[in-house]
């Protein structure tokens, strides 16, 4: 058998999916962007989108659902200065293609822009971060059926205190196709699977809950009898702290967070800051700061779509640009934003990957692919030894930012209070409340255990959501304000 170069095979399986059976070719393709390209316009593109995505959900002891679903369409779109003109159609057909380029041409009319030129056809370079495989077929349903079963029997044979077992398994395979006015070509095969778990733990009439989980691109059989076990293994030990939890202090403190999915403080209170949008209209905290100190030595900030199997990579974004590995800050100096095509054109700069959009009935704008903080030098342990009085946090719930200040307010889903360096008892209802670019500056000390989560992770902005990935360290955060209930 003949392999193909991974790119020119994931162009042929959109091809496959996407326009041969509506009897298009590049040449279709071509002629609706030239529609688009007859008036004005700065930049153009046609994306074209099949979703296949399979859940199952297990609830008292059976499996009480399973979802079944198919998507397809195209969106297609016309950028003049900063205004957008967007179509999109689940009938993918000539007509409809043609029909969507007159529509979007339109927005020329109302704003001074460049013609863009169309050029020769080329093929978008590319990465090769995971399998371009259908992760829905690589396991039967008897088999997905059965591993829910598993996560059911683990969670209630690891302690007698366990009344309630619920589990999800979720199935993606995605395919996109973007053809832009200069010619551009680019396609993505995206595996995407995510195993749940959230059990609920009663003991002298009290409830709690705990929950784990991940995921990536990649097929069913990551989840290992070992994996599952791990994810089992952490949803049981939360729901059995927090049944021993006490009233959470509150005041002014030192908070030491965890590694890796409490990185989604960093993503929600740093890492929307950052984004090329909000910074190009100069309603961000770090807007037009770039070179400037923003967070204490030793803080370095990543976002990085080129990880392998990772749920926030993608191989090309949804404009059809390769993924990077971008500094966002570095040693505590900015260094620069997330970008899009049209964010990135305004502002001078270069794209940077980032232009991701929920569907082809939606907007491409920027936004996190996998958002972290590099590790430093010190001992977690260590770390924690120096709290005189505070808390140490190593899982969260929900969360909300304002993007123009960067204040940010945070529910600990798993807490400890901590005196003299040593953990004393966990703590419920914590909730910390910051400013994002302040809480940079007041990062005392780093860990060097930087961890990512374990795959979970969805993001959302603008009534439109995307999975992305977090992490960082173990951080010490000096003066933080936490709510509690005490």
């Amino acid at each position: 058998m003949i392999s193909r170069e991974p790119t020119i095979e994931r162009l042929a399986t959109a091809r496959q999916l996407l326009l041969e059976p509506f009897g298009l070719d590049e040449t279709h393709l071509a002629r609706a962007l030239a529609e688009i390209r007859s008036h004005q316009v700065d930049d153009a593109d046609l994306y074209f989108q099949y979703t296949r995505a399979e859940g199952w959900s297990l609830e008292e002891g059976i499996v009480k659902t399973g979802s079944f679903s198919i998507d397809q369409g195209v969106g297609v779109r016309a950028v003049s200065g900063e205004k957008t003109a967007f179509a999109y159609s689940d009938d993918i057909s000539e007509a409809s293609l043609l029909d969507a380029a007159r529509t979007v041409r339109s927005i020329s009319a109302a704003t001074q822009s460049r013609r863009v030129k169309a050029g020769a056809p080329k093929i978008a370079a590319s990465r090769s971060l995971y399998p371009g495989l259908d992760p829905i077929s690589t396991l039967d349903s008897t088999a997905k059926v059965e591993l829910l079963g598993k996560v059911e029997k683990l969670a209630r044979a690891k302690d007698p205190r366990v009344v309630q077992v619920m589990a999800g398994l979720a199935s993606e395979y995605d395919v996109v196709l973007v053809a832009r006015a200069d010619g551009t070509l680019a396609a993505d095969v995206r595996p995407l699977v995510r195993l749940s778990v959230t059990v609920i733990a009663e003991q002298k009439g009290r409830r709690e809950v705990g929950s784990a989980g991940g995921g990536g691109r990649f097929g069913l059989a990551y989840f290992s009898d070992e994996q599952i076990s791990q994810y089992v293994d952490e949803a049981v030990h939360a729901a059995l702290v927090n049944l021993d939890s006490r009233p959470a202090p509150a005041g002014v403190m030192t908070v030491v967070l965890g590694p890796g999915w409490p990185g989604v403080l960093l993503h929600e209170a740093v890492g929307h800051g950052l984004e090329g949008d909000f910074n190009r209209k100069g309603s961000s905290a770090f807007s037009g700061r770039i070179g400037q100190r923003v967070a204490a030595k030793g803080v370095t900030v990543l976002d990085d779509g080129t990880l392998a199997d990772r749920r926030g990579s993608l191989n090309v974004d949804d404009e059809g640009h390769a993924s990077q590995s971008n500094v966002l800050i570095e040693d505590g100096i900015l260094k620069g934003y997330i970008q899009d095509s049209m964010n990135a054109r305004l502002m001078g700069v270069k794209p940077t990957g980032n232009g991701r959009r929920e569907s082809y009935a939606h907007i491409p704008m920027p936004r996190m692919t996998n958002t972290y903080m590099l590790g430093g030098d010190k001992d977690p342990q260590e770390i924690i030894g120096t709290i005189k009085k505070g808390l140490y946090a190593t899982n969260f719930g929900g969360g909300q930012v304002d993007i123009t200040s960067g204040k940010f307010v945070f529910s600990a889903s798993e807490a400890y209070w901590v005196e003299n360096g040593k953990i004393q008892y966990p703590v419920k209802g914590a909730t910390i409340v910051g400013s994002g670019p302040e809480s940079l500056k007041h990062i005392s000390m780093i860990g060097n255990d930087m961890r990512l989560d374990s795959g979970v992770g969805t993001c959302g902005k603008e009534g439109q959501s995307v999975p992305v990935g977090v992490g960082q360290p173990t951080l010490r955060i000096d003066g933080l304000t936490v709510g509690g209930t005490a």
